[in-house]
């Protein structure tokens, strides 16, 4: 056997997917549930009266954890048919079930119906660490919505915000992800039992033509698997579509991350918050000193990965000529597995971020406190107008003076005194006292506070009390 080291092993299984994420997605999850779906199939076809015993199906549930590997490897070597090689290993384990393991089937059955199943396993894993996110979103939300900051367009100061408020975007973006997510979890089907191009001709043979048992299989075989519809029509395979729903879903998800990796990393630049830096963490081998935001960094590369990755089964779903090609099936392994273990790592890293964030509260207070009087100026002529001033005047006697402060600000480096110079200003009908009353950041932050609140009641709360009730522990190995 050669070294594992001298084997490309995917970075997502060693360094970034969590081990729940990966088990979902292993051999012994889809040969397992292989083996339910031909123990659900033997129960289902003996119910409606073809004649398997009991103790073959006993004799499949004593093996169905179990599997051979080494005689399904051995197997395919011969034959190379996957599903045909493990059906041989469970025959060999089940000499009396045997002749009865996968009759009627073609290897769809076994093959898209546990990608189904993985669909919905992985998808409450994503839905559940989603919720761990939103939970310490909003606790930081609440706990910040009435500290003024910045708000920016264009990444140029603008209005106020809140810490808190802000927060509310990065939540409110998941949130809808998360809802996008139910919804397709909603509309997930089953293939069911429809045979080799979807007509269930193999399963009317077996019952002689009966329809009604034939109807009546599936429904017994999407109960067994904790399903309750099976897809109405088909060729061979699910309609390939539900592959590229499902990973748009998961790209949403990535851009959402992406986005908040982004703010995160331009407000460590400016020094107002920063993800967390543990004690002997090294930001930079060559600088000492530097507090590079990595995990953020990281958030972002794997989410461009995601979005990318996500045109891979759009493009599948076009090409499955008629009943089926099978020009989906490398691709398939690779893409949609990569992006649920991509998209778990992004929620991992998300988590960790959001439950340590640290706010630079002077810093914050000082960059207010810079720009405040330029946002200050339409409260200053409002208010000078109310006093029979005359708006256009004042107007452009407030616009001289802001941009003669910015510019001593900015190419002199010397402290903003545009309100000294309103202030002196006898046509300005405002004392200095009355225009410095203007400079308290709160009157800024229109309805941040009641938004945040609001928002965390109606839209968060909600889904944590649906989904955030079990305790998400991560741990990051990078």
């Amino acid at each position: 056997m050669p070294d594992s080291k001298d084997m490309y092993i995917s970075p997502l299984s060693t360094r970034y997917a969590s081990k729940e994420m990966q088990y979902i997605f292993s051999q012994n999850f889809k040969f397992r549930t292989w083996r339910r779906l031909w123990i659900a199939l033997a129960k289902a076809e003996k119910e409606l009266g073809l004649n398997i015993t009991d103790e073959q199906i006993s004799e499949m549930e004593n093996h169905k954890d179990d599997i051979n590997y080494d005689v399904a490897e051995a197997r395919e070597k011969e034959v190379r048919h996957d599903v045909m090689s493990h059906v041989y290993a469970y025959g060999v384990q089940c000499p009396k079930a045997e002749p009865i393991i996968h009759l009627g089937a073609t290897s769809c059955y076994v093959g898209d119906n546990t990608d189904i199943v993985i669909f919905k396993e992985a998808s409450l894993l994503i839905r559940k660490k989603a919720a761990a996110v939103l939970k310490n979103l909003s606790e930081f939300a609440l706990k910040y919505k009435n500290m003024p900051c910045l708000a920016y367009t264009h990444l140029q100061p603008a209005q106020l915000t809140t810490v808190g408020k802000r927060a509310t975007l990065w939540a409110y973006e998941l949130s809808e992800d998360i809802a996008n997510l139910d919804y397709q979890l909603s509309k997930l089907k089953l293939l069911g039992s429809k045979g080799t191009t979807g007509t269930q001709a193999s399963f009317m043979e077996l019952f002689s033509g009966d329809e009604k048992k034939v109807v009546k299989l599936e429904e017994l075989i999407c109960k067994e698997m904790g399903f309750n519809e099976c897809v109405p029509v088909s060729g061979q395979t699910y309609s390939r579509k539900v592959d590229s729903y499902f990973l748009s879903v998961l790209s949403g998800f990535a851009q959402s991350a992406y986005k908040f990796s982004n703010d995160l990393r331009l407000l460590q630049s400016f020094e107002e918050m920063e993800e967390p830096f543990e004690t002997k963490q090294i930001g930079s081998s060559a600088m000492p000193y530097k507090r590079n935001p990595m995990r953020c960094e990281r958030i972002s590369a794997l989410s461009k990965y995601v979005i990318a990755d996500a045109v891979n089964p759009a493009m599948t779903a076009g090409t499955q000529w008629f009943e089926r090609t099978l020009d989906d099936s490398a691709n398939k392994r690779i893409s949609v597995a990569e992006a649920f273990l991509a998209v778990d790592a992004i929620l991992n890293i998300y988590i960790n971020v959001t439950s340590g964030m640290v706010v630079n509260d002077n810093v914050i207070k000082k960059r207010v406190m810079e720009k405040l009087p330029f946002m200050a100026t339409e409260n200053i002529m409002m208010e000078s107008v109310k006093r029979g001033g005359d708006r256009q005047k004042l107007h452009e006697i407030i616009r001289v003076y802001s941009h003669e402060a910015a510019a001593r600000v900015k190419l002199e480096g010397k402290p903003n005194n545009l309100i000294d110079r309103i202030a002196e200003d006898e046509r300005i009908p405002l004392t200095k006292e009355e225009i410095l009353s203007e400079l308290d950041p709160v009157k800024y932050i229109g309805r941040c506070v009641s938004q945040t609140e609001e928002f965390v009641s109606n839209i968060i709360e909600p889904i944590l009390k649906k989904y955030g009730t079990d305790e998400v522990e991560v741990e990051l190995n990078v």
